[in-house]
């Protein structure tokens, strides 16, 4: 991170490539015909977290240059606005793709500051394809049930075996969704934004996206730039990536954020009696690996499971204790009981996550061209693995499906804009999910915006989530605009990270609630 930090301030990074020209379709998409005018009636969903939020449905176009053709459903939610101030809808959307969007409008209401998340109506939203909003994919129940294949390909027909779950997905998702499989990708969803604006009686939204979310913000202001008033980018999506090279990317910074979970676990030796050496830890959990490929815990936990369940805690730290007391009781203790929880908390899939993965696979699938050639998969996973075996094979069968997708694939969108309002954006330097210099290539494609940096931070997803800094900035941009200026440097600002977590025994060891609440919100893999 020490060399990180140095460029921040000192001369600006130079992005890895450059944006080829492609067909207008993709760089230029074509404005679609105007949606019929919709009514919006907002009914009472309080919970007790939120006892303020509405819910309401929006009937949009499957194909948007069709509006008058087969409509689909789409689920919205609010915190309406309650000062006398009002600076229109902050529309919000936890990533993905296929997050769940609802229930974030009633967080983000309630983590701003009072005063300014008073002047607007929060916004959320079920993306099309995503859990209320109707149809809702699923293309395979339980796809994700234990025990899977080994990720790792090492053994006769273990690859054969993961290819053959991978085609099966994909056959099955063409053969129950032939129809809608060909508009759900971001562009639609972007083009369900502006849907959602107009039935608002907007004329200007306000935007503010996790993960995924800051892909389908920058699609959306590239469409329409005029109506876009604020944009908030939090954790950043490599615009240049989208999506094959996209997860390449993650296997390497994945693999540095699972060492530096392992690090931290040496660190407290005395809590977990793994060792103080960070590659003796290592051995222990690849050892782990082995031995739950051979015989997986509890008749659930199998390599590919246990991958499943520390994933997360590459998306956020605030797991690490929770992760390291399973490693330790299994490891040391031979008590698989803990690790089996750990992975019924943060590696098992519901029908939600069914249903996310659906939209996931359609979404990215859809949204660029990927590899035909198995052999190109092949050679770039073993290429990678020897660097990064923590996630390579695992991010690779996730994605498997989109070499055999039934739809044909678009072009990724350019999202280069000279015509916005200044946005604002947030990248930590050690984000797994979304690597930093993604970050980094949207700050220079986005003309006029704003790079707030968490320097040493891992977590994805980092605003709202425990760190004032980030926070006060994010604040003073939805009160008046403020965005931040650097001296030169790539960051405009730069904010220190959090502490690292202590262990659950430690009487110091807490963990940020709404920290916590986030990362249940935005969810994995996005």
């Amino acid at each position: 991170m020490r060399q990180r930090a140095a460029v921040l301030c000192g001369a600006a990074v130079i992005a890895a490539g450059s944006v080829a020209a492609v067909p207008a379709e993709a760089n230029g998409p074509r404005p679609a015909p105007a949606a019929p005018a919709a009514d919006l009636h907002w009914k009472k969903c309080a919970t007790d977290d939120y006892p303020t939020l509405q819910c309401a449905s929006l009937d949009v176009p499957l194909d948007h240059a069709r509006p008058r053709g087969r409509q689909i459903t789409l689920a919205l939610s609010r915190v309406p606005h309650t000062a006398g101030t009002y600076q229109g809808p902050l529309l919000v959307n936890p990533g993905g793709p296929g997050g769940s969007g609802r229930t974030l409008a009633g967080f983000v209401a309630s983590s701003l500051p009072a005063k300014v998340a008073a002047q607007y109506d929060v916004v959320g939203f079920d993306p099309r394809g995503v859990g209320r909003s109707s149809p809702a994919l699923d293309c395979v129940p339980g796809h994700f049930d234990p025990v899977r294949p080994d990720s790792l390909p090492d053994a006769p027909g273990v690859e054969q075996a993961n290819l053959a779950r991978a085609k099966s997905f994909a056959g099955a998702c063409g053969d129950k969704y032939a129809d809608v499989l060909p508009h759900i990708d971001t562009v639609g969803a972007a083009r369900d934004v502006d849907a959602i604006r107009a039935a608002l009686g907007a004329e200007k939204i306000n935007y503010f996206g996790y993960s995924y979310g800051t892909y389908l913000g920058a699609v959306y202001a590239k469409l329409h730039p005029d109506r876009v008033r604020r944009l908030v980018l939090d954790s950043v999506v490599g615009p240049e990536d989208v999506w094959y090279d996209a997860n390449l990317n993650q296997d390497l910074a994945f693999n540095d954020r699972h060492r530096a979970f392992l690090a931290w676990v040496a660190e407290h030796d005395a809590a977990y009696g793994l060792g103080t050496d960070p590659e003796q830890v290592e051995a222990a959990w690849y050892a782990m690996r082995t031995a739950l490929a051979k015989k997986p815990a509890g008749g659930k936990v199998g390599a590919s499971e246990l991958e499943d369940t520390y994933l997360p805690g590459g998306y956020y730290n605030g797991y690490w204790p929770h992760l390291a007391e399973a490693f330790a009781a299994y490891a040391v203790d031979d008590d698989a009981g803990p690790l089996v929880e750990a992975y019924e908390n943060f590696g098992a899939l519901d029908a939600s996550g069914d249903n996310g993965y659906s939209v996931y696979t359609a979404v990215q699938c859809r949204d660029a061209g990927w590899p035909r050639d198995w052999d190109e998969w092949r050679d770039d996973s073993w290429g990678l693995y020897g660097k990064a075996p923590f996630m390579v094979w695992n991010n690779t069968w996730y994605n498997a499906p989109c070499a055999f997708w039934p739809a044909r694939s678009r072009q990724p969108v350019d999202v280069a804009n000279r015509e916005l309002p200044p946005a604002l954006l947030f990248q930590a330097t050690g984000d797994a999910a979304t690597p930093y210099e993604g970050g980094v290539a949207a700050h220079r494609l986005l003309r006029g915006s704003g790079l707030v940096v968490e320097d040493g931070g891992g977590n994805h997803g980092i605003t709202l989530s425990g760190n004032a800094c980030l926070d006060e900035h994010l604040a003073a941009y939805l009160a008046d605009g403020t965005v931040p200026r650097g001296d030169g440097g790539t960051a405009d600002a730069v904010c220190p990270a959090l502490p690292a977590p202590e262990p659950l025994q430690s009487k110091a060891a807490s963990t940020s609630s709404r920290g916590s609440t986030l990362h249940g919100l935005l969810g994995f893999r996005g």
